[in-house]
């Protein structure tokens, strides 16, 4: 989508896998796996799951000692598959051991993500730190310095807390906590320049799970670097309140041009599907004119002049198809993204948002002629009537995929042989 007047946050641009992060590209989205990163299929089968389901890069934890050694056959059985998505290591307390004891995952691996928080205590810590670092200019990786509220390095934050509390006057603990954040991202961030890592290879995160003090946090890390940032909850919660949390958090800073990749951290639902995450992002950089993923479908709420659920249904299937087609259509018609499909209940604003969207179908509601005219690009085109509008709508919007999407000559999903008998 474009014509956006987002102005975003001038950063370094670090490319992974080929793909730019920052410097002026699009927001990009990433995912992380919940499977245990040593069960090979499993976890091959969660990427592919999520890459499918649109995300650009895909995070998977390492750690120990068969997770490390599985990263290879991970690699292996997605290459197979087709699946080249990109594949972070995430690595807490003995990244530093797994890098050097498993140099074919550390190469195998397309970034790595270290919480300088979690690398190790006392004289240990620079050590261990450094490692890791060594490790990602060894092989030419690019690092996300992750700093986490819930596992701040503990000696950094005492000492801020120390010296807060000899000030005159002074300041709330919150305050501190969230400068000890951004200090910690910021002198990491050094140490690896210090010890050889390129600064277009370092992107730096300070998550937290409050609305608030994430849009504080991020403002304030925005305006004192240039490196690519990573946004998101670090526990945005389960269903509606996860979403709502991440969307009200990030929406904020994107509108503010803050922001490079995000990833929307939901608790699933017991059973439920981790791709959910990845449709969330999506949406909401989608919904904000940033970027898009699928075509938008437009529906009424609905009320008292909409008795029937025939939109409700209809609408509902029109937006599972188009997601499903995607990763079909992504190659086939490029630009059908951008689509606008409209499914309206009923004479009030049916025909007018029909007309404002590229393939529209305003409902009869209750009382109404039990007829519904279908609007392309704007203008009046058919009356679908009778017990097979749904299924007739569906052929027309294939249709209007691939005559409006399509390559001169490409065979169309539905042929005009096939909608005309739809049509009767």
């Amino acid at each position: 989508m474009s014509g956006h007047s987002i102005s975003r946050h001038e950063t370094r641009q670090v490319r992974i896998a080929g793909i730019p992060v920052g410097g002026g590209a699009p927001v990009v989205v990433q995912s992380m796996t919940n499977t245990d990163t040593a069960d090979v299929q499993a976890t091959a089968r969660q990427v592919r799951d999520l890459a499918e389901a649109g995300s650009e890069f895909v995070r998977i934890t390492v750690n120990s000692a068969e997770a490390a050694a599985a990263v290879p056959e991970i690699r292996n059985l997605l290459e197979r598959d087709g699946c080249r998505v990109p594949l972070i290591g995430d690595f807490h307390f003995n990244g530093h051991k797994l890098l050097t004891q498993y140099p074919d995952c550390a190469q195998v691996l397309d970034k790595y993500r270290i919480n300088p928080g979690n690398v190790g205590r006392g004289t240990k810590r620079d050590d261990q730190f450094a490692t890791m670092i060594e490790t990602a200019c060894r092989y030419g990786k690019p690092v996300r310095i992750g700093v986490n509220w819930g596992s701040l390095d503990p000696d950094l934050l005492g000492r801020m807390m120390d010296d807060n509390a000899r000030l005159p006057v002074p300041g709330e603990a919150a305050d501190v906590m969230r400068e000890a954040l951004i200090v910690s991202a910021m002198q990491n961030a050094q140490k690896a320049e210090e010890i050889g890592l390129p600064r277009n290879r370092i992107i730096l995160s300070c998550k937290v799970s409050g609305v608030q003090d994430l849009i504080m946090v991020y403002r304030e890390l925005a305006a004192r670097c240039d490196y690519p940032l990573h946004l998101g909850l670090t526990e945005a919660g389960m269903g509606s309140k996860g979403i709502v949390a991440s969307t009200a958090a990030l929406a904020v800073l994107l509108q503010q041009g803050i922001g490079d990749t995000i990833r929307i951290s939901l608790t699933p639902d017991p059973g439920g599907d981790r791709t959910r995450e990845v449709m969330v992002a999506q949406e909401i950089l989608q919904t904000m004119g940033l970027r898009s993923f699928t075509p938008m479908v437009i529906a009424c709420p609905g009320c008292g002049r909409t008795t029937s659920t025939v939109f409700q249904e209809l609408a509902e299937k029109i937006q599972a198809y188009l997601r499903r087609q995607m990763p079909i259509w992504r190659t086939q018609y490029p630009g059908v993204e951008e689509m606008r499909v409209a499914v309206m209940g009923c004479v009030v604003n049916g025909p007018g948002e029909s007309k404002h969207a590229n393939i529209g179908i305003s409902l009869p509601g209750s009382g109404e002629t039990p007829v519904a005219p279908v609007f392309v690009d704007g203008v009046k085109t058919v009356t679908l009537k009778g017990d097979r509008i749904a299924e007739e709508f569906h052929l027309l919007v294939d249709d209007y995929v691939a005559s409006h999407y399509g390559r001169p000559g490409q065979v169309t999903t539905a042929t005009n042989d096939e909608t005309a008998r739809a049509l009767g």
